[in-house]
């Protein structure tokens, strides 16, 4: 139910409009995520909010939350509902905002909108249009709505900053937005564009909730509070689901937000995006901490011997303590070997944290007991051959879980 990165658009499409026209036509069928009535009771909507809603459009939901937690629809809102899909939020928005409000329901699958506007007709609903449409080109003017739901539509658009930018620009300031979607709590690092099947099938490819967070407040959303977190997956049907979902930590949340005045300054969309605080939390959900702290280690061993024999050629000159060189080369080994040993959680190897420790031995003994060029090169060579051990083993224990054999 998430975005594979690497995927074409068309792919991509294709992939969701397919799963979700089975949804829509065939309920009954077997999926890999809760769907229907039974859906709706274990992600907590209350028995009154859907006990008369038309059962045609109950039977193909497919959310992963209940975002009306966060209470942003109010009587006379025009409301937007992206990713209606059978149009089951949209009927209890209908009501929420009364005659004298309208919702918009849009939803990519044909099949959904089909079967809404089917539904809406057949009752003389008359406060909800339907639009089939992606959610990054919302067909709607600025400032056109006084608030948005969304509930597990995010998670499968391919550009989600672009859908996130296009949500805050139809929202009128201070419009208030709602959304429940799946988040996971490190990413995907092996390469899945070649197995569709893992678009609509697997945890593959969500986004980081701390990165979810960052797109909402870049585009300049305000007030972003986390109303609850679910073990959604935990409900699967699917066992190979719900193993992907635990080891990547895969899970719902319901957010809510409100619109703020204006779109953030390029000047602080970039200051926020290059904060360094991201860059780092990021290399440690990737598994590359032991890279990171390898390229440390050797940089400040090598680099700084060829600074301090490039210096007098200009000129200049540069007193080290050697002590304090040592030390500083030491902990970055110490912080790879750590990296290296935390691994043994993901792949089961042993290996590569023994390599580790013979080189970190090794490194430490030419550091602080007697120097010899060639056996420091030596250890650092040891060191990288663990660190690049535990990558493929880290890769490839991912690769499994996914089913993808070896690769």
């Amino acid at each position: 139910m998430v975005a594979i990165l690497g995927y074409s658009r068309q792919q991509i499409f294709a992939a969701v409009q397919g799963m979700y026209t089975a949804v829509a036509d065939s309920p009954a069928s077997p999926f890999h995520f809760p769907v229907g009535g039974s859906a709706c009771r274990l992600l907590g909507y209350p028995p009154e909010r859907i006990a008369d809603l038309p059962e045609q459009i109950v039977e193909s939901f497919a959310g992963v939350g209940y975002p009306f937690r966060a209470d942003a629809i109010r009587p006379g809102d025009r409301v937007l509902d992206v990713g209606a899909g059978a149009g089951n939020d949209s009927l209890i928005a209908s009501r929420l905002v009364g005659p004298e409000g309208h919702v918009i329901a849009l939803d990519l699958t044909h099949a959904m909108t089909r079967k809404l506007k089917a539904t809406i007709d057949e009752r003389g609903i008359d406060n909800i249009s339907v639009i089939q449409a992606s959610a990054e080109r919302l067909p709607l003017a600025d400032a056109s709505v006084d608030s948005i739901t969304s509930n597990g539509a995010l998670n499968l658009v391919p550009d989600k900053r672009r859908a996130v930018a296009e949500m805050f620009r139809v929202l009128r300031p201070a419009g208030r937005l709602q959304l429940a979607d799946v988040v996971i709590r490190r990413p995907v690092s092996v390469d899945c564009h070649e197995d569709p099947r893992l678009w609509v099938e697997c945890v593959v490819g969500a986004t980081v909730k701390e990165d979810l967070l960052a797109l909402f407040h870049d585009a300049g959303f305000e007030d972003i509070r986390i109303l609850r977190t679910l073990d959604y997956f935990a409900h699967s049907p699917s066992a190979q689901t719900r193993e992907i979902a635990a080891s990547f930590g895969a899970h719902s949340i319901e957010l809510g937000m409100r619109r703020g005045q204006a779109v953030p300054s390029p000047i602080q969309r970039w200051s926020r995006r290059l904060d360094p605080r991201r860059w780092l939390a990021a290399i440690h959900r990737r598994g590359l901490a032991g890279v990171a702290a390898l390229v440390m280690a050797l940089l400040t061993c090598y680099g700084t011997l060829a600074v301090v024999a490039g210096l007098p050629l200009l000129g200049l000159g540069l007193r080290l303590s050697e002590g304090t060189w040592a030390s500083a080369i030491a902990l970055f080994v110490l912080l790879t070997l750590a990296a290296i040993a935390a691994g043994i959680r993901r792949h089961r190897a042993p290996g590569p944290t023994l390599i580790g420790m013979i080189a970190t031995g090794i490194l430490f003994y030419t550091l602080f007991v007697d120097y010899y060029a060639l056996v420091e090169l030596a250890g650092f060579l040891l060191l990288t051959a663990a660190t690049g051990w535990d990558l493929y083993r880290r890769r490839r224990q991912e690769a499994r879980v996914l089913g993808m054999g070896a690769h």
